[in-house]
């Protein structure tokens, strides 16, 4: 083989080993930044990381909204009508919270099961639901219709 086929070989071997480490790289840094969404039914059966930040969603129990002794700590409660989840949430919370909205928190659960937040959304109107809290309520919804449906024929 010739110098000049050589080098162009070699030239051609890095910049594939090149393109193949800054891929490498840039999934890695998306799939840590990865967070999944969790109903409170789900939480609650044990499919959610405890070691991962993830996003937890449903509407906030009435009457579940109470304020720590420190003052910006709150403790409230989302269900999904099914299982309900505690949260506790160490800052301002959005304007539009409050009990019966729809709200999404991300955070990470601790060993004790309750989900501390990091960050809480709460819907922008009436009308708005997040999708994944739309969905998880609606999936809620059938799992119980069912559920009457099975008692009632048995």
């Amino acid at each position: 083989m010739k110098a000049a086929r050589k080098k162009r070989l070699y030239l051609i071997l890095l910049i594939v080993t090149g393109v193949g480490v800054a891929a490498a790289l840039a999934l890695n840094a998306f799939n840590q930044n990865l967070m999944f969404f969790y109903s409170p039914s789900e939480v609650s059966a044990g499919k959610a990381p405890s070691a991962y930040p993830f996003r937890l969603g449903g509407l906030v129990t009435d009457g579940s909204v109470k304020r720590l002794a420190n003052g910006l700590t709150t403790r409230f409660d989302v269900t999904d009508m099914d299982k309900t989840v505690s949260i506790e949430y160490t800052g301002i919370l959005p304007d539009l919270f409050r009990e019966g909205q729809g709200i999404v928190a991300h955070g990470k659960l601790r060993a004790d099961g309750v989900f501390v937040a990091d960050e809480v959304l709460a819907k922008h109107d009436e009308k708005y639901m997040p999708p994944e809290v739309a969905a998880a309520l609606k999936a809620s919804h059938d799992k119980g219709v069912a559920e009457a449906a099975r008692e009632s024929g048995s």
